[in-house]
């Protein structure tokens, strides 16, 4: 019988609900049954070939070895020029360091800024790793609600009116996981605004799906914002921009102050990013584009097909999502739970999907569905899904 004894702060650990949900559906599949996965958010396309390319390349060129902590200088020059040409921002080279893919910055702003005592704010419904992360720093995790009326995106007046002397870093998701919302730079500016009477607060904005917006929406960067640089953490990556997932491939750009102690943070956890995916990260970003136009104009027809087909189940509506690729159904009108939801689309319809309270409380009543699956299966799931509420 074992006598191990754990860290009492593994218990404050959450997970991500996807991974299971894609588990069961798995299983289910393995068993014989015709599943679609609208669960999982992860691109349904391949990396492009010049970039698989590039990565085995540079394994062909000898880069077997050790880089630099906060990844090699070519591609974090990539990485600052990509943010000029996009944001229109300046940003030293050296302010940013790569990682193993987005959570890495979750998690060490939250054991940088997270401690007994202190306050962290961040979205709810929001990325669960969120809330996991403070939770285990021994900070204390407040959540602020998504604005409906936004198309649930973040509000400014919600995050404010939240912060004490206590709170020491707040999240932004724009545009956002699960709901696609995506904030108005009306917002932004009064947040930024705002935060003027709070220098005390660090922002980490999660950017990651920065490049996937639709319906003319414009994404506005906080790095656009001067008078918060100083005390601003930006979080994107390769992951979903160039369907990467697996390369497991981030960065991040962080205050000045900042970059000595996340250094150190990536000496201690990874030691540094793996050298091949670096240079496969170096073509994405100075490599041709087209396969993400590509990519987010079809997730774009998806989007249409997709809400379209939600807002004519029963008991079911949806708003258009602006960004990102997901659709936060709105099933309270079926009188069922997310969970409820989850397990009975998956078990009888043969639909993964993730219960609105894989996000955070604020979620009950809700569904995300992943529209990162072809249009055809879109159709049939959600029809599928549409048969067994009108068998209830």
């Amino acid at each position: 019988m074992s006598q191990l004894r754990f860290a009492a702060s593994l218990s404050r650990l959450g997970t991500e609900s996807a991974f299971t949900v894609l588990a069961r559906a798995n299983a289910l599949a393995a068993e014989g049954h015709d599943i679609v996965n609208l669960g999982i958010g992860q691109p349904d396309f391949p990396t492009p070939p010049h970039i698989v390319e590039a990565g085995i390349a540079a394994l062909r060129d000898g880069h077997h070895g050790y880089t630099p902590a906060n990844g090699i200088p070519a591609l974090r020059e990539a990485v600052a020029a990509d943010l000029a040409r996009r944001h229109g921002a300046e940003v030293d080279p050296g302010h940013v360091v790569a990682v193993p893919g987005g959570k890495p910055t979750m998690f060490f702003a939250m054991l940088m800024f997270g401690e007994p005592g202190a306050e962290i704010l961040y979205p709810d419904p929001g990325f669960p790793i969120y809330g996991s992360a403070i939770a285990y720093s021994g900070a204390t995790a407040v959540p602020y609600p998504l604005s409906e009326t936004l198309g649930h995106a973040p509000e400014a007046e919600a995050i404010l009116s939240r912060i004490t002397d206590r709170t020491r870093l707040i999240v932004v998701n724009s545009p956002g996981n699960p709901t696609g919302g995506v904030m108005p730079k009306a917002e932004i500016d009064a947040l930024v605004a705002g935060l003027a009477k709070h220098p005390h607060v660090a922002i980490l904005s999660d950017e990651i799906y920065s490049q996937m917006l639709y319906g003319g929406r414009e994404h506005v960067s906080l790095l656009r914002y001067p008078e918060i640089r100083d005390r601003l953490i930006l979080l994107d990556g390769w992951s979903k921009t160039y369907a990467m997932t697996g390369w497991r491939l981030g960065y991040a750009v962080w205050p000045e102050a900042a970059v000595d102690h996340v250094t150190r943070l990536c000496i201690n956890d990874h030691s540094c990013v793996n050298a091949s995916a670096q240079y496969a990260g170096l073509a994405a970003l100075t490599g041709p584009q087209d396969a993400v136009a590509e990519m987010v104009a079809a997730f774009d027809r998806r989007r249409i097909v997709t809400v379209e087909a939600l807002n004519a189940l029963p008991g079911v509506s949806c708003a258009d999502p602006g960004g990102a690729f997901y659709a936060f159904a709105d099933i309270r009108g079926t009188g069922l739970t997310s969970m409820d939801a989850q397990t009975l689309f998956l078990e009888e319809a043969g639909v993964a999907t993730v219960a609105g309270t894989s996000f955070g409380a604020n979620g009950e009543g809700f569904l995300r569905i992943s529209y990162a699956n072809s249009e055809a299966n879109i159709s049939k799931a959600i029809e599928r899904i549409g048969a067994v509420l009108a068998a209830r």
